[in-house]
């Protein structure tokens, strides 16, 4: 018979603060990163099906790159509910217009879906500017 690995509870609710700055970087490779972490692939403890990552504070989303042409062509969807409430943009209106949804809707889809999937969403923090209100966790700068 076969054992499904636990993680203590110590580290279940011993969680870590990490800082990124996204200044320059490529969206994707930020991103899968990201996901890793919130997820918890880099612990040694790591269980699918619990909530064994981190947290994760991006800064300077504004300032994120995409490579050739992808600026212009690039389409984020959204939709209001209604009918005909379908709206488009371009990687570049996005980013002058709410640069954080586009780091939190590429992490999003790497995500597992479901509550567990929406649970390690709500430990991503990202914030457009090089100013965030998490200084007090200390977070620890990697990237």
């Amino acid at each position: 018979m076969k054992n499904t690995f636990l993680p203590t509870k110590n580290s279940l609710s011993n969680k870590t603060w990490y800082l990124i700055n996204a200044e320059n970087k490529t969206l994707g490779r930020v991103a899968s990163q990201i996901a890793q972490i919130l997820i918890g692939k880099h612990k040694s403890d790591y269980s699918y099906h619990l909530d064994t990552g981190d947290y994760i504070v991006v800064i300077n989303a504004e300032k994120i790159m995409l490579s050739g042409k992808k600026p212009q062509t690039k389409l984020y969807y959204s939709h209001s509910g209604r009918p005909g409430g379908m709206k488009t943009k371009t990687f570049s209106q996005l980013q002058s217009y709410m640069p954080e949804r586009i780091i939190e809707k590429s992490v999003k889809g790497m995500l597992p879906k479901g509550p567990l999937g929406r649970n390690l969403f709500r430990k991503l923090k990202v914030y457009a500017t090089n100013e965030h209100p998490h200084v007090a966790q200390q977070p620890i700068l990697i990237l």
